[in-house]
């Protein structure tokens, strides 16, 4: 195994995104990431016809699974044993859930001292919220996200169409659980984590989405939605994007619109007035852009030193040259799929370089050999298959 995280076990009993998600990263970095699943599996395996899915490929790549039956006391003393040894515990179930199932934190601190226990949540362990369930809209819907996706205050809020908010939180944890190992390196001490969807949205969004509430008392000035469009433009030919936001950007601008008189039009001369004035901004520059091609403008744009780019379909995405020349997709074969592409792992690190074409294991694929590492006797290991404690693939 290699990667930064190599020499790491992480016990990873989350479920659907927001954990493995961030479970996932440390896969890729090396870490021994043991997927806990109950008999019957993630759930994400049944989304598009279960065992393997694409979607279940992507945010559990390199992990090995282990199938128990969780609901019985057999199964919780397999996750203890495993617990004993592992680096890090992960567990996205609603507050007290876990506590229930007899592997709260307390537990499984008695049996490893120096693990990180990581808590994830929809909300934290308390509050009006606190024993709801919760998927990534609920959070888009609380969080303020959808509201800014109102083009003003009379427009309707929106979802955006992917989940920010579990892959966000899933990011955050993934740094919190390395920041936690970090420390225990340093005092030799184990500590709880605990990770909620709201509290990370809120933070994500504070630097310009929520920014306008920094003001204690100007609460009231804080409209729906942005002051002004996004920045995706109509060509004759298509859509492109272009934005201008320092003083040589928007004179780039001006010139390649072949617009100069706007550099002297007081509604624009200063990044003030054209954020004051951004809504009619952005409706003059439309209507230019609107007149010739996508290649034409882009081609003027890109001499003149504005950020631009075309707006591409999902399948151009990945037949841009770019992608190619940063070497970001794999393709290999995962074991009941075939020939799938998978992104490599986005940061790269040039001393412990990371693993790229990691498979998805089947449903309980590696619990012999997880419990065989763990101290359990062959026969041992017959008996909780017998007992139907333990699953393994057919076949």
């Amino acid at each position: 195994m290699s990667g930064p995280l190599s020499g790491y076990k992480v016990l990873d009993m989350s479920r659907v995104l927001a954990g493995p998600a961030a479970t996932v990263l440390l896969a890729d970095q090396g870490a021994d990431v043991i997927k806990v699943e109950p008999l019957r599996g993630d759930v994400v395996r049944a989304m598009g016809g279960g065992g393997v899915t694409p979607g279940f490929v992507t945010a559990n790549r390199g992990k090995r699974s282990i199938a128990l039956d969780l609901k019985s006391a057999a199964g919780i003393a397999v996750v203890k044993r495993l617990a004993a040894d592992a680096d890090v515990f992960v567990q996205n179930f609603r507050p007290g859930a876990i506590d229930g199932m007899g592997l709260g934190e307390p537990v499984i601190r008695a049996v490893n001292p120096r693990i990180i226990y990581v808590s994830m949540s929809g909300f934290g362990d308390k509050g009006p919220y606190a024993d709801q369930r919760v998927y990534d809209p609920v959070i888009q819907a609380l969080s303020g996200l959808a509201d800014l996706q109102a083009t003003d205050e009379h427009d309707r809020p929106r979802m955006i169409r992917t989940v920010i908010p579990d892959k966000t939180t899933g990011i955050t944890t993934a740094q919190a659980i390395t920041a936690a190992l970090l420390a225990r390196e340093r005092t030799g001490e184990g500590q709880h984590v605990r990770v909620a969807m709201l509290d990370v949205m809120i933070a994500y969004l504070w630097q310009e989405g929520l920014g306008g509430l920094t003001l204690v008392g100007e609460e009231h000035k804080v409209k729906r939605g942005q002051r002004s469009k996004d920045l995706i433009y109509q060509t004759e030919d298509g859509y492109i994007t272009a934005g201008a936001v320092s003083d040589a950007e928007w004179r780039g601008m001006c010139k390649a619109l072949d617009r100069q008189e706007w550099l002297t039009d007081e509604r624009f001369a200063t990044p003030r007035a054209r954020g004051m004035n951004a809504k009619l901004r952005l409706e003059m520059t439309a209507e230019v852009l609107r007149t010739n091609t996508s290649a034409y403008w882009l081609q003027r744009l890109r001499e003149c030193e504005v950020p631009s780019a075309p707006v591409l379909s999902r399948p151009e995405v990945i037949a841009q040259e770019q992608v190619r020349v940063n070497e970001i997709l794999t393709e290999y074969d995962q074991p009941g799929l075939g020939k799938i592409r998978q992104p490599r792992p986005a940061a790269r690190f040039e001393g412990t370089p990371v693993n790229t074409a990691q498979t998805a294991a089947a449903l309980g694929e590696h619990g012999r050999e997880i419990l065989s590492e763990a101290g359990y006797s062959p026969g041992e290991i017959e008996e909780l298959l017998h007992s139907g404690v333990m699953v393994e693939p057919s076949g």
